[in-house]
């Protein structure tokens, strides 16, 4: 039986990016074969991949093959796979099927084999603002329903996100963002630098920042009893001063990975016209120029989102 290959982006060592052909694992009866069409580049945990910064955890090392942002169309169904047919559009979540080299998250390969239980059946006008659906269940998994954010710091992809979908559920969020640059583009909410808000207090704050040193400054905004969510990614030690926290009686909580059923509420919200995902992709490649396309999406201010383009491969 002839090795079944695909051309895949290899982070083979902390800022070494490589564009070359791997050997794919056989699809097991459980398995579906996706062709990638577009794959999305997170400027969160990918760059500390790609910078070497990213703390330790179970499964990290390299050689890896990055990307969990990933959406393309059925090819191929194992035997004991149900409720998907070749040619429909799915969302992939990262896959793990590059033998040696390591999948974190797995997704930015030409071919994908995956779990059918991992896919997510998509709207194929969609297209490449499909890719945002992962950073949107983020936003999803960070909400309170009963109390949603009044105040959103960090105005990149993923804050603009929360915003956007604090509104779509009700809510009246203010953004801080730092950068003049970034703090156009608001829907439905406003765009503040934190000095604007000075002594203004919120009864739920959630960062997407990921900027550890601000940490008292959010405390300090807290309206009595409030609420801090961290939904920022943190290299750094978390500290804070215990009085302005104690005064408040704060409370403080991480929201890690999205779920499913985060996945699925935000599908709903953006089929139902609810959450709009424009104007988020900003830049758009060819996947075999993925080194110059990590570049930009780290380095260039203007890209909120960059999508590697997987089809027409030469």
């Amino acid at each position: 039986m002839t090795q079944r290959t695909a051309q895949a982006v290899v982070l083979e060592a902390p800022r070494t990016l490589d564009w070359r052909r791997l050997a794919l694992s056989e699809p097991a009866a459980e398995d579906v074969v996706v062709q990638t069409l577009f794959s999305g580049i997170s400027t969160g945990t990918e760059r500390l991949f790609y910078t070497g910064e990213m703390p330790s955890f179970p499964g990290m090392g390299y050689p890896l093959v990055p990307g969990y942002e990933t959406v393309g169309q059925v090819v191929e169904l194992g035997s004991g796979v149900s409720g998907f047919q070749k040619g429909d559009t799915v969302f992939v979540p990262g896959a793990s099927c590059w033998g040696p080299v390591r999948g974190l998250f797995g997704g930015a390969g030409e071919q994908l084999v995956v779990p059918a239980s991992r896919l997510v059946h998509l709207h194929e006008d969609l297209q490449e603002q499909a890719v945002l659906l992962a950073l949107a269940a983020t936003a999803h998994h960070a909400m309170n329903r009963q109390a949603l954010p009044d105040l959103v710091v960090g105005h990149g992809t993923l804050g603009r996100l929360t915003a956007r979908l604090t509104v779509a559920l009700g809510g009246h969020p203010l953004v801080w963002e730092i950068n003049a640059a970034r703090r156009q583009g608001a829907q439905g909410y406003r765009v503040l630098a934190p000095e604007e808000s000075k002594g203004q207090r919120f009864r739920t704050i959630v960062d997407v920042s990921g900027h550890a040193a601000s940490l008292n400054d959010w405390v300090a905004h807290l309206a009595p009893g409030g609420e801090l969510v961290l939904a920022g990614f943190y290299t750094e030690p978390l500290a804070m001063n215990f009085v302005p926290a104690f005064l408040r009686e704060a409370r403080l909580r991480v929201a890690a990975q999205w779920q499913p059923e985060d996945m699925l509420a935000v599908r709903g919200l953006v089929e139902e016209g609810r959450l709009s995902l424009d104007g988020l992709v900003t830049h758009n490649r060819p996947a075999n120029e993925a080194a110059d396309a990590y570049t930009q999406a780290f380095d260039d201010l203007t890209c909120l989102k960059m999508v590697l383009d997987w089809r027409n491969l030469q």
